[in-house]
């Protein structure tokens, strides 16, 4: 195994001891809410007894699959708890995982059941693949911790996976263009054209005399700055509140300062309705969205 830290992640899931197993152990259940498994399935077994073997299959994007192989190694079945621990390979030249090990555990509690997992595993491609180890292993970990939320929100208020992850994905869209915007629009018309429109509206206020080039460049720090929030904390509902109302002061400023903007394609006024009209509909999408963040990922060591 590697010597870097395992991943942990433990969720609290407020469902029937039964029906987590069942939706965790079940691979055409599993591999639904599981962002890591595209694919799972159980090998037959000779003997009951014998562990259980099993193939998943990842797809990676450009029509490019991985390929792995597992085996569950021990399963504790206890009135308040289980347990379910497990070794996973694989021989697949595109796979920088080669072998691991891990397991998960179900305690129920008075709150509900506390679902936790903890595994690691050893890398391929010697010292290159320790260095990529530095970026996969956590985007591993946010995998685990967002799917173990979705899982939440499937079994407790019957959100499918699918939902969730569209949902997920038009958050990370709306996001990426709030920023782009935001960062366009500091970055060209106000750094590096100032030229083009931006200088002559705040001169046409009659702020800042003689001064106007230094107030762009300024305020078109700042909005690259703000740009890139959305890309860090888009999720956070105050960030859209302080978007509309910066939008609205912006708008109103540049109307001010020349009305005729009005008539112009894309103008001012259009753009703002736009991206007010994206902070809005994100706000509302921000409701039982799965977030790794609900998890925890971190063992909490008893004294």
């Amino acid at each position: 195994m590697s010597k870097s830290k395992p991943i942990y992640v433990e969720t609290l899931i407020n469902a029937e001891m039964e029906k987590l197993w069942d939706y965790t152990q079940k691979p055409d259940l599993h591999e639904q809410w599981d962002l890591r498994f595209t694919n799972i399935t159980y090998l037959p077994k000779e003997k009951e007894a014998d562990p259980q073997h099993f193939l998943y299959q990842t797809n990676i994007g450009f029509g490019l699959t991985i390929k792995g192989t597992g085996k569950s190694v021990k399963t504790v079945m206890k009135k308040n708890e289980r347990v379910s621990a497990l070794k996973f390979w694989a021989n697949h030249p595109l796979s920088l995982i080669a072998e691991g090990s891990g397991y998960w555990k179900y305690t129920q509690t008075s709150d509900g059941i506390v679902f936790l997992t903890q595994y690691d595993y050893a890398t391929r491609f010697g010292y290159l693949g320790r260095i990529m180890n530095v970026v996969f292993k956590p985007l591993m970990g946010w995998a685990t911790a967002w799917s173990f939320d979705c899982l939440r929100l499937w079994l407790e208020k019957g959100i499918s996976p699918q939902i969730s992850m569209v949902r997920s994905l038009y958050q990370m869209i709306a996001s990426f263009v709030l920023a782009f915007i935001w960062i366009y629009q500091g970055l060209v018309p106000k750094i590096l054209f100032q030229d083009a429109g931006e200088l002559e509206l705040l001169q046409g206020t009659g702020l800042f005399q003689g001064h106007e080039e230094l107030f762009l460049y300024i305020l078109g720090v700042l909005q690259i700055g703000f740009g890139l929030l959305f890309l860090w904390i888009g999720r956070k509902w105050w960030l859209h509140v302080i978007n509309i109302v910066a939008l609205i002061c912006l708008g109103v400023g540049a109307i001010m300062s020349s009305a005729i903007v009005l008539a112009a394609p894309f103008n001012p006024l259009t753009l703002t309705i736009a991206m007010i009209g994206y902070s809005l509909l994100t706000t509302l999408n921000l409701k039982d969205l799965p977030s790794a963040n609900h998890c925890k990922r971190n063992r909490v060591r008893s004294r």
